[in-house]
């Protein structure tokens, strides 16, 4: 796959990592929690969820990079498997024998498969494990927001000389 070459895969995960590490505030958050609670995530996955009081997303975290772990151990045992017999069919050997009953051109073609769907499921790995961070900061940076009467945006309709318009609101009282 081209996306999943090793320098594209090296840019896409340092990017990950720079928008996690970015410190854009929407509001003026000044205590040591939010970094806590990312670091935590980053260390364990999940812990960031929990120290949140959020328990009910650790299990899907788990669930993700179990899976996503899983498809990597099963495609990589595939793709060895294939490998061998391409090997075993390939190198003029009498005592080598391919048993998996595939051609070399079909042999060529299951090798690709696998390796592929092995970097898909690295790639899907690293997603969820950043998301697990993101999701973690932005839950943190959340329990701080302020939310009050003083600011609202509201949607209103208007209806002037037969023409609809519709007209975006926002309400600041200091």
């Amino acid at each position: 796959m081209i996306l999943l070459k090793y320098s594209n895969l090296k840019i896409i995960t340092l990017l990950c990592f720079v928008f996690i590490i970015n410190n854009s505030h929407g509001q003026n958050n000044s205590d040591d929690r939010i970094k806590k609670i990312t670091l935590l995530s980053a260390a364990v996955p999940g812990l960031g969820q929990i120290y949140n009081k959020k328990y009910w997303k650790a299990p899907i975290i788990y669930a993700g990079l179990s899976g996503t772990a899983y498809y990597y151990i099963y495609n990589n045992n595939k793709y060895k498997e294939y490998k061998s017999a391409y090997i075993a069919e390939t190198d003029d050997n009498q005592n080598t024998i391919n048993s998996s009953g595939y051609n070399t051109a079909n042999l060529i073609t299951l090798q690709d498969y696998y390796r592929d769907s092995r970097d898909l499921s690295a790639f899907l790995f690293l997603v969820v494990y950043c998301l697990n961070i993101i999701d973690s900061s932005v839950d943190a940076h959340l329990t701080n927001y302020n939310l009050n009467d003083n600011l609202s945006l509201y949607l209103k309709s208007d209806n002037r000389d037969n023409i609809e318009t519709i007209n975006v609101c926002l309400k600041l009282n200091l």
